[in-house]
């Protein structure tokens, strides 16, 4: 059976969608059968980090709510093999329960060895939906004081998932330095054990507006830290990366 993982915040601009096409590449990579699903209700970007724009015609709500198979909603990567994407829609269907996307997910689950959810920003309706069938949770935050709040704040929320990790995004070692804040002081404040840190890397934006999945220009920066937590969740011990 595979792993369910929600890539949450609770703060949007935290880089939710770029870690999880990153991580969720590298898990192609490693030869893993990979569903991302994109549940940013109507505002859905996955299918741009992952270089699959516009290929989607049907949303994981045709799947839940029985309109279309899995097999078929799912968008194959052309040149990642074993990775897929199903899409959000633009609105949130009324009908579209959390036990109808529990039950997609046990679906997913039988086909993928990682199946990753991009959560939308806040603690809403959306959020419950994204996090209401995950077995574990990463929890993205930023090094300023108001993204380590909602990020506790989303901890609080996510209710029955008993493994719970951070990853610290966007770091700079200037502004930990002018700030004299550590990482030690990011996982103190959000209460989380620590899964990755992803340097600020100007190749995820290159990478997006070229189609390109973040790992397909080679391992270093944030594609390098998106390696790393990949390997993390396949249960090896890797070194934290330390940013100069």
């Amino acid at each position: 059976m595979g792993t369910v993982a929600a890539i949450t915040s609770g703060k949007g601009g935290t880089g939710k969608t770029s870690i999880t096409g990153g991580v969720a590449a590298a898990l192609a990579q490693m030869g893993r059968r990979v569903l991302c699903i994109d549940m940013d209700i109507g505002l859905r970007n996955l299918d741009i980090s992952l270089g699959l724009s516009d290929r989607a015609l049907m949303d994981f709500s045709d799947v839940a709510l029985g309109r279309c198979p899995l097999a078929r909603a799912a968008v194959e990567h052309p040149t990642l093999k074993g990775l897929c994407l199903l899409t959000a829609p633009m609105s949130l269907p009324a009908s579209l329960t959390a036990d109808k996307v529990r039950s997609l997910l046990a679906t997913a689950r039988t086909m993928y060895d990682y199946v990753l959810i991009d959560s939308p920003a806040g603690l809403g309706a959306g959020f419950r939906l994204a996090t209401c069938g995950a077995d574990r949770a990463l929890v993205i935050a930023t090094n300023d004081a108001s993204s380590l709040r909602d990020a506790q704040r989303a901890v609080e929320e996510l209710d029955g998932i008993r493994q719970i990790h951070l990853v610290m995004n966007r770091i700079q070692s200037k502004l930990l330095r002018r700030l004299r804040a550590t990482i030690d002081d990011a996982m103190n404040t959000a209460g989380l054990p620590l899964i990755g840190v992803v340097p600020e890397d100007p190749q995820v934006i290159l990478c997006a507006n070229l189609g390109l999945p973040l790992t397909s220009r080679g391992r270093r920066g944030a594609a390098l830290a998106c390696w790393n937590i990949a390997q993390r969740l396949e249960g090896r011990q890797v070194p934290i990366m330390r940013i100069r």
